[in-house]
């Protein structure tokens, strides 16, 4: 990776000679992106952004939490400090932890079991419509845009966010790993976290939403 961080480097500045002149002047993303950890998921790469276009917090499943230090400290920052007019809940279609929350928890994974503990409990709530899927990747799928809507909805309660002084739009993604597309579950409209997509939505057809 260091060779390559080398090469990268050294490409960058050829066909830029400003650019990490400007990179290091500070930061102004207008975007708090919320994804998951998975490395397929890339935030700049599924995007298409530059360095300096997102603040990017990664975690496993992109759950939210305003019990969570971590989260809740990169949302306040966006919001407070660098005062973005977007977030961007971005989950991703066969998700491992969402598998995961439709499973026997490990006691191999405990910090895990403690971190899905609140899909595990959505999986519950609409365990009506999720048993009603064949099991495997359609009911996975929908769980995860279900997870994905309440991440928004909790986002949006938040105080950070709801008595700022200018409120971000809460957006909510989902990318497609079989096509590399990003679907909106949420345009940033708060009426639509509150419908939830209908099943079919697993089929993944897609929109596309630039970075």
């Amino acid at each position: 990776m260091l060779v390559e961080n080398v090469g990268w480097a050294a490409e960058t500045a050829a066909s830029d000679p400003a650019f990490f002149e400007t990179l290091a002047q500070g930061q102004s993303p207008t975007v708090l992106w919320l994804g998951c950890s998975d490395s397929r998921v890339p935030a700049e790469t599924i995007t298409h952004s530059k360095p300096g276009d997102l603040f990017v917090h990664r975690n496993i499943a992109n759950l939210f939490s305003a019990d969570d230090d971590n989260t809740m400290s990169v949302l306040e920052y966006a919001v407070n400090v660098l005062k973005v007019d977007d977030v961007i809940v971005c989950g991703h279609y066969g998700c491992g932890g969402v598998r995961a929350s439709l499973l026997p928890m490990s006691p191999a994974l405990p910090h895990v079991n403690r971190r899905i503990a609140p899909l595990c409990a959505l999986a519950q709530k609409h365990s009506g419509e999720l048993d009603a899927i064949e099991p495997g990747d359609g009911r996975i799928d929908r769980l995860a845009e279900l997870s994905v809507l309440e991440q928004v909805r909790a986002i949006r309660r938040v105080s950070t966010v709801r008595d700022a002084e200018r409120p971000p739009r809460v957006h909510g993604w989902i990318f497609g790993l079989r096509d590399g597309r990003i679907k909106v579950l949420s345009s940033g409209d708060p009426a639509d976290a509150e419908a939830e997509p209908a099943p079919s939505a697993v089929q993944h057809m897609t929109e596309t939403s630039g970075g």
